[in-house]
């Protein structure tokens, strides 16, 4: 915990996502991800214009939290619709292997943060040194949001093939709902050996709206941690 009260890991993801806002330049269409380490990205960029740099930078949000946050802030935003190709997103992750995929989803706002990815030329993922794994699943579940209707017979699919299943909970023990309306499925396979086949096969089952493995999406991983920021490529 620092003098100013802010822990480790809070730390950590601020200057993890201070160096990635680095990368952003005048102009841009920005995608903008949701969670605890994106909004130090929006927060970062809003302190910025109020320095009068990137003001012509316009973002499109991945949820309704973060257009909501920087609504707030006075971040102008776009749509996909307005603009379908994006230059650069910054975005979180939940677990992150040695060859840059990802689970994510933690938040909830996977199947937007997917759209908006495979929308856009560069994909900076911003992390602290703890979402780090030698193997995906080693640490989180992965969220697979699924129709309403239905869930049970994917929850019973998923189970077919080892994942233990907890249908993520809202307020007051109602199903947890997406901003599509949709219920998740917080699937634990535990290490995942192959992330390549287990993604085919969720994509092929009707009913499964999107889940949370991001493979071959990332462009480049901003990482903070006790020795540091490091900012990484694909081997």
């Amino acid at each position: 915990m620092s003098a100013s009260g802010e822990s480790d890991v809070a730390r950590f993801k601020r200057l993890a996502a201070e160096r990635a806002v680095e990368s952003i330049q005048p102009g841009m269409v920005v995608g903008l991800g949701s969670g605890s380490t994106s909004a130090f990205v929006v927060r970062r960029l809003a302190a910025l214009r109020a320095e009068g740099k990137l003001l012509d930078v316009v973002g499109v949000p991945t949820s309704v939290g973060t257009e909501e946050l920087a609504r707030s802030l006075g971040v102008p935003l776009t749509t996909l619709e307005e603009q379908p190709v994006l230059d650069l997103t910054l975005d979180g992750a939940d677990e992150v292997d040695p060859q840059l995929r990802l689970i994510k989803g933690g938040g909830g706002a996977l199947l937007r943060e997917k759209i908006v990815a495979q929308a856009s030329r560069r994909v900076l993922i911003v992390v602290d040194a703890g979402k780090l794994s030698p193997r995906l699943g080693t640490h989180w579940p992965v969220p697979v949001e699924v129709l309403p209707f239905g869930w049970r017979s994917q929850a019973l699919f998923l189970e077919g093939f080892g994942a233990r299943i907890t249908r993520r909970e809202g307020r007051e023990g109602a199903p947890y709902r997406t901003d599509q309306g949709n219920f998740i499925l917080d699937c634990a396979f535990g290490p995942i050996e192959h992330p390549e086949e287990l993604a085919a096969r969720l994509e092929a089952r009707a009913g499964i709206v999107e889940h949370g493995l991001f493979i071959g999406l990332t462009s480049e991983l901003v990482v903070a941690g006790p020795g540091g920021v490091e900012h990484r490529r694909p081997a």
